[in-house]
This record gives structure tokens, sequence and C-alpha cells, in this order.
């Protein structure tokens, strides 16, 4: 997400820190530079122009003159505009109405909306602890209501049984009804789509709407859309006052223009984003953040509360107590690879820190594929328990069967074993009071390289 624009971005600032002293000229120079990135990264033209005219009115001023550091202090203006054009504060869901919440899901066919419908579910049950009943309105693309049913049960989430040929309307009297009588806190009603904006859709969703009275109604759009996801989002908004907007595929967009866009064109707050395909591949949506990530500052917070959900606090200590004691067994590494990935994958966590852009791009530049990571897990897992503790065991006749066994080769399982006795040196260095040094690649990493 925004690896374009970050990469632009950073280049032009690198220049700006070198220098112990700026004029308005050199303000204005950097700024040009900035305003063509934006534009590159789809970012609509007016929403650019006030970005650009705002950081410059209080780059030249005194803040920026009058400081130390007048590089860094103009990195603060552009990323505290930034936090503002994407919306200063972080929209959350609205869940204070008397249960059961009505949300609207609606948008275009194709822009993830089932999908999107599910995850939002799933992230209320395990995020707000919300009992949700979902309903799919989707009387016209084929298999629509049978698609939210599957997700339903992917998420261990309820769905209002399937009523055949029963219109919209009715749908979602009969989910209203269900969702309080079942003690629901949450109804999301998935409507249909079409593929572009017209009367008939929108007559629809208003007859819909007019008999739900929804607390929230989230418009969903396709990020990779550009600024045809934002001319969407403004039609939809005109007509329905939307409360909040949900960007998919988000992983995929390397410009961002939609999202930095979309605040600024609407006023409407983007309060989540779809980052991948699994059903917990959602996020809250938070301005301050996102544009410490898009000017190389990273993003600690995200990753500590990630690294939260994802590592239990009593497998944490029972691995910290190991590390103290400079045990660290093959075991310990598959665990350690099973919490990266549910993390993002190495990239994903390299981009939450701070720092690190050039690293990234050092990893990408020597096609590290993560898919390594995949098959080190079949390695380690075509060993037995005792050949993962003592990895001395392994033999040449073992490594042939775990190279067989693991669909790979000697010589990975070779690397494998080199790379984790190097871990394990480091582990045992550490638990005596290693000495502090610059930021590293994660331990073992840097094998990877070779």
């Amino acid at each position: 997400m925004f690896d374009s624009l970050s990469d632009r971005l950073g280049g032009i600032f690198d220049k700006l820190k070198g220098r112990g002293v700026l004029n308005e000229a050199d303000v204005s120079a950097a700024m040009r530079e900035v305003r063509v990135a934006l534009l590159e990264a789809d970012v609509a033209l007016p929403v650019v122009k006030s970005f650009i005219d705002k950081v410059k009115n209080r780059a030249v001023g005194e803040e920026v003159t009058k400081s130390v550091t007048p590089g860094q202090m103009v990195i603060k203006i552009v990323n505290d505009e930034l936090t503002a054009m994407l919306g200063g504060e972080t929209a959350e869901l609205n869940l204070a109405a008397v249960p059961p919440v009505p949300y609207l899901m609606v948008g275009l066919q194709g822009s993830g909306k089932t999908t999107s419908t599910a995850k939002i579910a799933k992230f209320l049950q395990d995020k707000h602890k919300k009992k949700v009943l979902m309903a799919s309105l989707d009387v016209r693309r084929p298999a629509a209501q049978e698609q939210l049913k599957l997700l339903g049960e992917q998420a261990e989430v309820a769905t209002l049984p399937i009523i055949e040929g029963q219109m919209p309307v009715d749908i979602a009297k009969r989910a209203l009804q269900a969702a309080k009588l079942g003690g629901h806190d949450v109804v999301m009603l998935d409507t249909a789509g079409r593929l572009h904006v017209e009367e008939a859709l929108m007559a629809e969703l208003e007859a819909v709407r007019a008999v739900t009275n929804p607390v929230e109604t989230l418009l969903v759009a396709d990020s990779l859309t550009g600024q045809d996801a934002v001319n969407v989002a403004t039609q939809f908004n005109e007509r329905f006052s939307l409360t909040g907007i949900v960007l998919t595929r988000m992983d995929g967009d390397a410009r961002g223009g939609a999202a930095l866009s979309m605040r600024s064109v609407t006023g409407c707050p983007i309060k989540l984003v779809g980052t991948g395909e699994r059903i917990q591949d959602l996020d809250a949506f938070h301005p301050e953040r996102v544009a410490s990530r898009i000017l190389g500052m990273g993003d600690i917070v995200s990753l500590v509360e990630k690294a939260g959900e994802m590592v239990e606090a009593e497998d944490a200590e029972k691995m910290v107590k190991r590390l103290k004691k400079g045990l660290f067994t093959l075991e310990d590494y598959q665990n350690q690879l099973a919490q990266m990935r549910k993390m993002g994958g190495m990239g994903g966590v390299l981009g939450m820190l701070p720092g690190v852009g050039k690293m990234k791009k050092a990893l990408d530049a020597a096609n590290v594929d993560e898919s390594i990571f995949v098959r080190q897990n079949a390695i380690i897992s075509s060993m037995t328990p005792e050949e993962r503790v003592k990895t001395k065991l392994i033999g040449a006749s073992r490594k042939k069967r775990i190279a067989a066994g693991s669909g790979t080769s000697v010589q990975e399982v070779n690397k494998l074993l080199k790379q984790h006795q190097q871990m394990a040196q480091m582990m045992k260095r550490l638990s005596k009071g290693g000495k502090k040094g610059a930021p590293q690649l994660p331990p073992g990493f840097e094998g990877l390289l070779g």
C-alpha cells in the first residue's frame, strides 16, 4: 500500500534533510516534486492543489525558518497535512443504537461487497464481541445469497435462511425481525450491486433504506479503480449520505490515490480497509498511522497491536523464558515463521518498521521469495520431534529422507540447518547480554540474501 508514493516522497525529503538552512525557493522546489508525486499516485487534482497550498503556507513561515532542523520540520508539516487529508482522527463503526443495529452495505458489482460484509461481521464479532446476523438482499446475481451463506460458515457468523423468490425489501424486514428474536447486536444487509451507478439500483436501495433506517450505510469501493472509486463514492454519498467507506484490495494498490482523495472529495470517512483475501484481512483505517507509513516513519503501534492479536500471551511468555536460557530449537523457529505469516509475511512486518524502506528495497532487489518460508516449514514438519530439538542427529541419510518428505532438496535442508545454527548462537549471546547495535534484519534472515 502506497509503496510508489512512499518511495518518491522519501527521495524528495532525503534531499531536504541534508540541508542546514531552507529558504522559500527550496521549499517551492520540493513542493513541485511532491505535487508531481501525488498526481502520479492518482490523487485528485483539487485535493493535490489544496494540500500543496496548506503545506507551503506553513513551510515558508517562522515555523520552519526558526527551526533547528528545518528539513525535519517540513516533513512534520507534510505528515500533519497528510493526516488531515486522510480524515484526521480514526472513524469508528457506530454501535451506539438499540440492537439490532442495521448496517447497510452498498456498492458496485465486483467491488468485494459480499466478502467485505463477512469480514466486517467477523471483525465485529472478534474485536467488539458482538453477535451478528448477515442477510443477502442480492436476488439478481446468481448464487449471491449462497456465497454469503458459505462466507458465514467460514467466519462462524449466522446468516438469514434463504427463501426463494423473496424480494429485497421483504428480506430486509425478515432480517430485522430475525435479529430481534435471536438477540443479535448487529444485522448486516448485503445489497445487490450493478456494473455502474443506475437509477434501478438507487431506487431499490432507497426502498431498503426506508424500511431499515440503517445506523451505518457503508460504501464498499475497490481501491484499484483509483479515481473511478472516488467518483462512485461521490454519487452514492449525494444520494444516501454515506456514514463510511470500506476500501478493498488496499494490499494491491501501490499508488493509493483513491484513499488519499476519498475523504477530501466526499467528506465521508474511510472506516475500514481490506488488506488481503482471508476473512480476517480487514483493518480499521487510522489516518495518522497511514500518513506515517507513507512518509517512511513506520507504524509500530499497528505492528504491536497485530502481534498482540496473533501471539497468545502465554506462548510469548514461554518463548521469552526459553530465549533467556539461550534455547532456540527448530520448533521455536517454526512457531516464529507461523506468527510472521499471520502478520502478513516478512514484507508486511518490515513495512510497519520505521526506517526500513531501503532494507525492504534490498530484499526486493535480491528477489527474496517468501515461499522460502513455506518450504522451510515443510522441511521442519518432515523431521521427527527429536530431530527438531537435537539437530546434530541429522546426518546424510536423514537429510535425504527429510528432503524427500518435504519436496525440497538436501541443499535447502543444509541451508535451513545452517541458518538455525546461526540464530541459536545469536540467541545464546543475547541471553548473556549482547551488545546493542544498529537495526539489522531479523535474526537469521541475513542468510536469505546470500
